[in-house]
């Protein structure tokens, strides 16, 4: 059984632990914590962890956020992952700091990454994990702050809710999404 972990993010040091790039984090957290190591492969920074029968594909593209979906669609491709086997960790403006959703399918919600693997996957059937990021910033400084580092103050809950990120993962492989969705949709996150 395996599956395909997507990462989004921004390859390059101007980008690590920024807002934008907690996809990447979450699934950097993961792999730390199975043992797993990155290798810069295809379009993507790719690694293997085999955990509870299962294998994870995990990837972080390295296509840039708006070309994700080339990455997403290579990897499902070459590894055979069924679409219902995928998910996606992105970063939502419009979901505050202390929460995460899980959903079977969706729009992009105007997200670059998001709209990138529809088009490329031609479909919107595939689990996408949103990690609230909020939306604390002044009118039309929105891009200013998805590629910002977290306040000082918010990293204790960005910390705890990666964590949470990690179960999640493990959950949607072990248990299926609807036990993972239940265990982390309309819950409030606090430190």
């Amino acid at each position: 059984m395996k599956f395909l972990i997507v990462g989004l993010g921004n390859p390059g040091n101007e980008y690590a632990h920024t807002r934008h790039n907690i996809g990447f984090d979450v699934v950097n957290a993961f792999v730390m914590k199975h043992a797993g190591i990155f290798k810069n492969s295809r379009l993507a920074y790719v690694a293997e962890v085999k955990w509870k029968g299962k294998i994870f594909i995990c990837i972080c593209p390295t296509t840039y956020m708006n070309l994700s979906g080339k990455a997403v669609k290579y990897w499902a491709d070459k590894e055979k992952i069924p679409l219902k086997n995928i998910l996606v960790i992105v970063d939502e403006v419009s979901l505050p700091l202390n929460k995460l959703r899980l959903r079977p399918s969706g729009s992009d919600g105007g997200h670059n990454g998001l709209k990138s693997i529809h088009e490329s996957l031609e479909t919107t059937e595939y689990a996408r994990l949103r990690f609230g990021i909020g939306n604390n910033y002044p009118k039309g400084m929105q891009s200013e702050f998805v590629l910002g580092k977290w306040f000082r103050e918010d990293e204790p809950l960005v910390r705890l809710k990666i964590e949470k990120a990690i179960e999640v993962i493990e959950n949607f492989a072990t248990a299926g999404i609807t036990m993972a969705m239940n265990q982390v949709n309309n819950k409030e996150f606090a430190v």
